[in-house]
């Protein structure tokens, strides 16, 4: 069997069952005085293996499913909800969380914003975006990529002596979203990954680095041998590495990091953080935040895409619209709860941001990594950052670091245990370059990201 052909879907449970079992769940939510409810099913299974020196270390296997219901009862002015799950799909366990769903509603405080979305707002016909492509590999085939990417490694350099993991990933799920209104649409998906930690040794020193390649498409995996070659070079760079005094200087966010400032932005302004006033960018909307020559563009139509599609977790549709236009902010990323507790209206982000690209109008197509180095000229080149040090109230970033001092645009050595921080704000304000060096993870896409300042703490 041709691994990459066969689309049969192998899920035991099909889309018209979960519809049964949906309407069931519905009209029995119905009967015993549920105003509205929502309902989920969902399941999925796949496996990892692990790999070292040529043999199968780890294999795991998953299968999951799940059940999960929102029940909304009405009094009034008055809304009441609860949910509740079940991984049992047996009849009697699925009326059992109905139950247990009502009960909660019935016994818990009075929540006027929620509510199931507006019916106009929901998404009836929902695009096809090509989201599963399953790969049917046997645990012999996956061994076998593993071990061509590891082989790599290991022949790349006699330094690289072990590694953290090689391991290939396949998952495939699929759900079904249903509410009260008559909305009943889901689809299946899939994600693969092929990825590699090299581990080099040169005398008492050790360091390690790693890369991969992920896409819901098996076939647009990068080869493994690929993955192994890279990896075991960023190893080897990292070797000799020296520590920086406290500085100011430029920073380059290799575009793997970058992608992270895009993730940052996103929590940023979101409903959930900006109803609680829980971000730096409380009442950004219509300010300029950035310079003029960056645009964020929201794209959940990409097809194949992670982070693609055609509605939110509500079902509520979702579609391409510019978030930050010439560096202001045109809108939040909002559930319809949130959106209610900010008196404005959903724009299909329950669940969070869909894909987002960062680019600038100042990008060449040449701006790659080596031009980004010169455009810099002096500084830090940023690729692993370490630990959790973001404030999103005040906007204070701190990180451990690992990276490259670069001179006159080239590499000089590879400098650790240093930290770099700023004000988020200030970071963002001070992006002055974008390379075309694009790289797309999860569900963000961006190239390396120069900023002008920020601060070195080393010795």
């Amino acid at each position: 069997m041709n691994p990459f052909i066969n689309n049969k879907l192998t899920f035991i449970y099909s889309k018209s069952e979960f519809q049964q079992l949906a309407q069931d769940m519905l009209s029995y939510a119905k009967k015993i005085g549920a105003s509205n409810s929502s309902i989920e099913f969902n399941e999925g299974d796949g496996f990892s293996v692990f790999v070292r020196k040529g043999e199968i270390e780890i294999i795991e296997q998953n299968k999951k499913k799940n059940m999960n219901v929102i029940i909304y009862i009405q009094n009034g002015k008055k809304i009441f909800y609860g949910n509740a799950s079940t991984s049992d799909f047996c009849k009697k366990s699925l009326y059992n969380t109905i139950n247990s769903a009502y009960n909660i509603a019935r016994f818990t405080a009075s929540d006027n914003f929620a509510g199931l979305p507006d019916e106009d707002t929901l998404e009836m016909n929902p695009l096809d975006l090509k989201l599963y492509t399953p790969w049917f590999l046997s645990i012999e085939e996956a061994k076998l990529i593993a071990y061509r990417c590891e082989n790599e490694a290991f022949n790349f350099d006699s330094l690289i002596v072990n590694h953290e993991n090689t391991s290939v990933t396949t998952q495939q799920s699929h759900f079904l979203l249903a509410n009260s209104y008559g909305f009943m649409h889901g689809y299946p998906f899939s994600r693969h990954i092929i990825s590699i930690s090299p581990i080099a040794v040169k005398g008492k020193e050790m360091q390690r680095d790693y890369w991969y390649s992920s896409n819901s498409d098996p076939r647009k995996l990068d080869q493994p041998e690929i993955i192994g070659f890279y990896a075991a070079k960023r190893a080897i760079s990292r070797l000799k590495a020296k520590k920086l005094s406290t500085r100011k200087c430029p920073i380059l966010f290799e575009a793997p990091l970058a992608i992270k400032l895009l993730n940052i932005f996103a929590q940023a302004i979101s409903g959930n953080s900006l109803y609680r006033k829980s971000t730096f960018l409380d009442n950004s909307l219509g300010k300029k935040i950035f310079n003029s020559h960056i645009q964020i563009i929201e794209d959940p139509h990409i097809l194949g895409a992670f982070g693609s599609s055609p509605f939110d977790n509500e079902g509520v549709k979702t579609q391409k619209r510019l978030v930050v236009k010439n560096g202001i902010i045109q809108g939040y990323f909002l559930s319809t709860y949130s959106a209610k507790k900010l008196g404005m209206k959903t724009t299909g982000n329950s669940g969070g941001a869909h894909h987002l690209i960062m680019i600038s109008n100042k990008t060449k197509s040449s701006d790659n990594l080596k031009e980004m180095l010169k455009k810099m000229n002096t500084g830090l080149l940023v690729t692993e950052l370490i630990g959790d040090g973001i404030n999103y109230i005040t906007g204070d970033y701190s990180k451990g670091a690992f990276g490259y001092w670069i001179e006159n645009g080239e590499i000089q050595y590879s400098v650790e245990e240093i930290t770099i921080a700023s004000k988020i704000q200030d970071m963002f304000k001070q992006i002055i370059a974008i390379g075309s060096d694009v790289l797309t993870r999860n569900s963000n896409t961006s190239g390396s990201i120069l900023i002008e300042n920020m601060i070195v703490a080393g010795n």
